[in-house]
């Protein structure tokens, strides 16, 4: 064998060495996330007797996304009253502009993009939270106190992330709607009776809201826990926290859009 082919082959082996690394690596990493999900449902429990750990909490991540949500929401209304009018327009049914907004947003954008910049706003700062509370070793002081973190710092935060996103995806509905309003009915012309009742004829309080707001809820839990995870197992340094920190917006993005997939594959399907 010329020195030319043992180089290929050892650039070749070296390659898929570090191919079973990675998958046995992420391999690792869900058995870890499906342990600490288990022991965070099991130590959920105690929760109802102290109620104001999640309470807390559900305020700390409201307030960390109400503003972007509420200005993100009024602006996709109003995109979506132009492009919606301009686009009716073209087949006579610009009637229809309420019907038109209130679907996109109940159905997908709310839930979505609420859950996108849930994850780029309350997500960073929950990963960058835990990690912190890591590197200055308070969750080890923690269990040296016999205080389990999962139970008193991770549990609260998640039902607290799973509780807050149908909330805040519905005041992102809402002030999308109010804003395709605005746009519509003021500023182009649209008759007001007509834009809210087609609204009202078209939209469907569980196939529509209600499967919106189950959404909400999956891309809530899905969110949380991928912030949490990430910073209950970065690493305690700064640049450890800053990887956790990114990886928590890169992998709630995609799950979040994958999950839209599934959920609107198999909710509408029938429709």
């Amino acid at each position: 064998m010329t020195t030319e082919s043992k180089s290929l082959l050892s650039g070749l082996l070296n390659k898929l060495g570090d191919l079973g690394f990675f998958i046995r690596r992420n391999i690792t990493g869900l058995g870890y996330a499906a342990r600490m999900f288990v022991l965070v449902l099991m130590r959920s429990g105690s929760l109802l007797k102290r109620p104001r750990l999640v309470s807390d909490q559900v305020l700390f991540v409201g307030n960390y996304s109400f503003v972007i949500i509420t200005v993100s929401g009024l602006f996709v209304g109003f995109v979506l009253g132009l492009q919606g009018y301009y686009t009716l327009t073209r087949y006579g049914s610009e009637q229809a502009l309420g019907l038109l907004v209130a679907l996109s947003l109940t159905r997908e954008l709310g839930p979505v993009i609420t859950a996108l910049l849930f994850a780029g706003r309350a997500g960073t700062s929950l990963t960058a939270e835990i990690g912190l509370m890591k590197a200055g070793e308070q969750l080890s002081a923690m269990e040296m106190m016999a205080v389990d973190p999962l139970q008193r710092v991770i549990a609260p935060r998640l039902w607290a992330g799973i509780i807050s996103m149908p909330i805040l995806a519905t005041i992102f509905t809402a002030v999308g709607v109010l804003g395709g309003y605005l746009v519509g009915v003021p500023l182009i012309g649209v008759d007001s009776g007509a834009f809210w009742s087609q609204m009202q004829g078209g939209v469907d309080l569980f196939d529509d809201i209600g499967n919106g707001f189950i959404k909400s809820i999956v891309f809530g839990f899905a969110v949380t826990f991928i912030a949490l995870y990430q910073g209950y197992e970065a690493k305690p340094t700064p640049e450890g926290v800053s990887q956790a920190t990114t990886r928590t917006v890169v992998l709630s993005s995609l799950a979040v859009l994958a999950l839209d997939f599934l959920l609107t594959a198999m909710m509408f399907s029938n429709n």
